[in-house]
């Protein structure tokens, strides 16, 4: 990056009403057909011309195509049931009714890879594309053919890498893998976990990020985060491992949760993306605010590894909000640069 301090979001914007039910996951499609896929452009559109007017530097496409940052992906997949769901509890945290691995995992063709192209035709910034993490896919359905999380998120590994690489040919310049789960399952994670994303990864010469967040602002999320404590240590059981793999950027949550800041040490030499913005609140940061968060961890991380970023996405929020939000990220960040004359 050319720029120091370069400012994006986590990955989901909030859609237009005219396209999905706003301020809710898992929200259907208004339109159909022809009109659906027309729609979604159009929201890609806006997606970047607020990511734009807001000064972000780095692009996304807002998952304005997408119904769920998971379960999107999975559809296009074959060996999997949409059909006749199970309930299982995700993230050991609340209820979803999920779809069923009947089959071996296989990917017949690209999933984001022609919005992608699309996204990348609109703009010259560079732009990061968000893929879900191998075990988050497994924490997010049913298995009833590999009876092992493992060998499963083995299997959604290579169909994530093949997906990967179609990207990065397309032009994306920074792949982001949303690994929620690796915040729940700390022994999976370093058992296999971060060795299954290292194989997402492989042969990759784009940039990487992994994201490992305590979830969006949904009510499930916000209980269990009162019941952490007033020192969330999480990070701490996996940050040694991220920090001795190949990933180029680890995405955290930061800005009004109670990880202490100091942890950022532990993935000292990575380049951070500081989520300075609170997704589970309507309250819209001031610049200010933003400034002090990511003040407080320039002690534990350099200036030129440091990306001011959202703790998570902000689909759950209204249009509004969120661009306000992005608004004060941008204009925090500038704050930084000026102090520092750059």
């Amino acid at each position: 990056m050319n720029i120091l301090l370069p400012t994006s979001i986590v990955g989901s914007l909030p859609k237009p009403a005219w396209l999905a039910p706003p301020e809710k996951l898992w929200s259907p499609w208004i339109l159909e057909g022809d009109k659906l896929m027309e729609g979604k452009q159009d929201a890609l559109r806006i997606a970047l011309q607020e990511q734009l007017l807001a000064g972000a530097d780095i692009i996304c496409d807002g998952e304005q195509t997408r119904q769920h940052f998971v379960t999107t992906f999975i559809e296009h997949l074959s060996g999997v049931d949409f059909e006749n769901r199970k309930i299982v509890k995700i993230r050991n945290r609340y209820d979803a009714s999920v779809p069923v691995v009947v089959n071996e995992i296989a990917r017949q063709k690209a999933v984001f890879v022609d919005d992608a192209k699309f996204l990348r035709k609109q703009t010259d910034k560079p732009i990061k594309w968000a893929l879900p993490g191998p075990m988050t896919m497994v924490d997010t359905l049913y298995d009833a053919h590999y009876k092992s999380r493992e060998k499963l998120a083995w299997e959604f590994a290579k169909v994530l890498n093949e997906e990967a690489k179609e990207l990065q040919a397309a032009g994306v310049d920074i792949i982001q893998f949303d690994e929620p789960a690796f915040n729940v399952f700390f022994d999976e994670v370093n058992d296999w976990g971060m060795a299954a994303l290292e194989r997402a990864i492989d042969g990759l010469h784009c940039e990487t990020a992994v994201h490992v967040c305590y979830g969006y602002g949904i009510q499930a999320n916000n209980h269990w985060k009162k019941t952490l404590g007033s020192e969330w240590r999480q990070y701490e059981e996996i940050f040694p491992k991220i920090q001795k793999s190949n990933i180029d950027i680890v995405s955290l949550e930061c800005h009004n949760s109670n990880v202490p800041v100091s942890l950022i040490e532990l993935v000292r030499g990575k380049k951070v993306m500081v989520g300075a913005i609170d997704v589970a609140s309507a309250k819209i940061e001031t610049p200010e605010e933003v400034a002090d968060t990511l003040r407080r961890t320039l002690e534990f991380v350099n200036i030129e590894n440091l990306y001011p970023s959202t703790n998570c996405g902000m689909a759950p929020l209204s249009r509004n909000i969120a661009r306000g939000k992005l608004s004060a990220l941008s204009a925090g960040a500038k704050i930084i640069r000026n102090e520092f004359a750059i």
